[in-house]
Order: C-alpha cells, then sequence, then structure tokens
C-alpha cells in the first residue's frame, strides 16, 4: 500500500499527530519541549488509522488534563498479547515495528542538536538540511536491501540540484546525523559516510583573494559616491547617502556587517564601542558575535564626528546606529545587492576601483590598512575580534598584505 503523504504545515500546539513512515502509523506530538515519536506496531489501514485516532486523543486528552505519562508507557503498543486456555496459551504476535525513516531521524537528531547549538544555527543551516530531506526521491533509512541504492539515489538528486560542495556539506550531515542514529539505536548503519568522499570539490584557493583590501584610494572614491549619491536612481526610495555613515563604520572599524547593524546607542560610550550582538540576515535572530566573545573598539575623531552627525535628537539606548529606513535592523543581503553592488560596479566601470569586492572585504580592508601602519596584530586581533593566528595566517606577511605595500609605494595604484 502506497503511504498516505504527510501534511506539510506543523501541527497545532499539544496536538498529535498521526504519521506513516513506510506503511506503518506512529504517532507524533511535543511535550515539554521535547518531541515524542510512538511506534504503534500497525500498518496503514483503515481499520488501524481508527485505533491511532483513538490513541492520539488519549494522548491529548492526558495532556490537558495535566496526566500525562512521561515514560510513555502508558500509549505504547503490547508487544504480545496472550489468552490463557486449560490446555496450551495463545499467542498473537504483533508485526514488527517501523523502520526509521531519514525525515524522523533527521527530525531526532536537530532536537538533540538544539541543546547545544545555537538558534540561529539550527533554523538557518539544520532547516535547510530538512527543506532538502522532503524533496529526496526515497528519504527511508533501512536495515538492509535497499539502503545503499537509496543512499546513492540522495546522492545523485543532491549533485543534479546543487554544487558539488553544497552537495558534500549536506551529505557530511546526513552522515553525521546516521552516526547519532547508530548510538541511539535508532538506525542500524550509516549509508552516507562513504558517499561523501566519493563527491570531489575544488581546492579552495579563494581564501587569498576573499581577503583582498581595497587601497585608500578605493576607500575614498567608495566614500564619495555613497556621500553624494552618484549613482542613486533619480525616483529612488531611499537614497545612497542613507547608507554612507554604515559604510564609513565598516571601513573605520573592520565590524562584521551582521555586527554592525546589531549595534545599538546604548552600546557606544564615550571613547569606545560595546560589540556584542550580532544579527544574522538570514534568520534575523539577535546573537552574540562569532567568537562568542564582546569585545572594545576605541572611539577615534573620525568615529566620535560620525556618531555626532547621525545620533538622533530624541536618542534611546535601546535605537540602533544603522537602522533600516523603517527603523529595524538593516538587511545585508539586500544592501549588498540593490545597493552596494550597483555602486561598485559603476565605480569599476569608470576605472576607480579595478575589481569588485562584497561589503565584507571592508573588514579585510581595515585589517590590511592597520597592519601597513605598523599597528600590532594582537591589538588588531582585539579590535576585529579575531585571533592573532588568523591575523598572522591570513594577513601579516600574505601576498595580499606585501600588494598593498607596493600600492603604498605607487599611490596612483588602485585595487
Amino acid at each position: 500500500m502506497q503511504a498516505r503523504k504527510q501534511p506539510k504545515d506543523r501541527n497545532r500546539k499539544g496536538s498529535v499527530a498521526i504519521i506513516v513512515s513506510k506503511d506503518w502509523l506512529q504517532l507524533r506530538f511535543s511535550y515539554a519541549g521535547k518531541r515524542h515519536y510512538i511506534s504503534l506496531g500497525l500498518t496503514d489501514t483503515i481499520a488501524n488509522r481508527r485505533i491511532a485516532e483513538a490513541k492520539a486523543k488519549q494522548i491529548e486528552s492526558d495532556i490537558i488534563y495535566e496526566r500525562f505519562d512521561p515514560t510513555l508507557e502508558r500509549y505504547k503498543p503490547q508487544t504480545a498479547l496472550s489468552v490463557a486456555t486449560a490446555s496450551t496459551p495463545i499467542c498473537t504476535p504483533i508485526p514488527t515495528p517501523p523502520k526509521t525513516c531519514l525525515a524522523e531521524l533527521w527530525d531526532k537528531y536537530t532536537e538533540f542538536q538544539r541543546e547545544h547549538l545555537e538558534k540561529s544555527t539550527i533554523v538557518r543551516d539544520y532547516g535547510k538540511i530538512e527543506k532538502r530531506i522532503q524533496k529526496f526521491p526515497k528519504p527511508f533509512l533501512e536495515d538492509a536491501g535497499t539502503t545503499w541504492s537509496e543512499a546513492t539515489a540522495v546522492q545523485s538528486h543532491l549533485l543534479s540540484k546543487y554544487a558539488a560542495e553544497m552537495a558534500k556539506r549536506t551529505l557530511k550531515q546526513l552522515s553525521a546525523c546516521c552516526d547519532w542514529g547508530i548510538r541511539k539505536k535508532l538506525v542500524s548503519e550509516n549509508p552516507f559516510k562513504e558517499l561523501v568522499a566519493e563527491i570531489k570539490t575544488k581546492s579552495r584557493k579563494a581564501s587569498r583573494v576573499s581577503r583582498k583590501p581595497f587601497s585608500k584610494e578605493c576607500v575614498a572614491a567608495i566614500i564619495a559616491a555613497f556621500d553624494n549619491d552618484t549613482y542613486c536612481p533619480k525616483f529612488t526610495p531611499v537614497r545612497h547617502s542613507f547608507y554612507a555613515p554604515y559604510v564609513k563604520f565598516l571601513l573605520h572599524t573592520g565590524c562584521r556587517p551582521e555586527e554592525a547593524i546589531a549595534l545599538k546607542w546604548k552600546h557606544v560610550e564615550k571613547n569606545r564601542i560595546y560589540i556584542c550582538d550580532a544579527m544574522p540576515t538570514d534568520v534575523r535572530i539577535r546573537k552574540d558575535t562569532k567568537t562568542h566573545a564582546p569585545r572594545y573598539f576605541p572611539i577615534n575623531e573620525e568615529l566620535r564626528t560620525l556618531f555626532k552627525a547621525i545620533r538622533p535628537e530624541d536618542c534611546h539606548p535601546e535605537m540602533l546606529v544603522f537602522p533600516a529606513k523603517n527603523g529595524k535592523e538593516l538587511h545585508t543581503h539586500n544592501f549588498l545587492n540593490r545597493v552596494w553592488k550597483p555602486i561598485l560596479e559603476r565605480l569599476v566601470a569608470e576605472g576607480k576601483v579595478r575589481q569588485y569586492l562584497p561589503q565584507y572585504n571592508c573588514r579585510h580592508t581595515f585589517i590590511t590598512l592597520c597592519l601597513e601602519s605598523g599597528v600590532p596584530s594582537r591589538r588588531v586581533a582585539d579590535w576585529c575580534g579575531t585571533s592573532v593566528a588568523v591575523i598572522e595566517e591570513h594577513y601579516a606577511g600574505s601576498d595580499t598584505l606585501r600588494v598593498s605595500q607596493r600600492q603604498r609605494s605607487h599611490p596612483s595604484a588602485i585595487i
């Protein structure tokens, strides 16, 4: 019998869902913040559905009237029903419990990881994997037989839909999920482990390129383009100059974009900035910084002038320093694609900038210019919320810094 499709929408709070896994009925519900599954040992038939519905109503009632059995023993089916007679006992065995499907296993794995990872990681990374699993051709894990063929089908599906690096990263996550499932005795093997190694990706040579800085001349050209609305469309609802303070702050502090948009006026002190929060645009969840460690950044005259110019008269400590036009956090991805990229492409076309670089390279620019000026690596690392090892490995003594030093000796050069 073909398994019935599961509803895509989530159940209301306190409700018990009846789901089908490989033609077997299961109950799924949440209680006290944890997800629970109960295998009923019943195949998906009309009669068995009525039994499952009755069991689901019993659980819902117990939750409502606060008599829920957290051990779940009250709701689990008996392994066998026996009736004693005068001669021989008659036993009616219950069918073997259903096997765990990949979607269910990933759901349990996510619930486990929720206690160890940040909420933004669960929503962004684990949520993406969940959506991909829903589109897999055969999203089930079995003990034998079709396990490997189905895993191979998943691999082929990923490679047909995503780049090799993305497909490999997804398979790594699924492999980790299966390893966890084996430890929890939910599955018997990991069919994805060897498939990960089969995907060859290009060696990442982009690390040095991705950390390429803007020259001082480029910095001046970029700031001027924002300040003067040089490339601003005539009928745009938001002028480019509105974003100039945000761009200047990135270039003058090396702050990560998600940290800059999370900055509030309560974080701006007399002589220093307290950088403690971040707001990843893709999940819109306020969290701590990438290194999970707050830091201070000194306010020089340049920054003091910047803050004085943009501080509102009715300034409240909880107000954002660099808000969007609606007063909420700036959407860095939209800014990148709708404002930053068009401006930089025009600057490149006019020969004022040699190569397009994204807004994150403002951070690399600040770090490189600091090192050029002789600022110690330890101090730069403290200012930018990174380690001395990263500064030494990726900036100090790198080709990027040597190129920048040559540019310094030739003022007319641009990146």
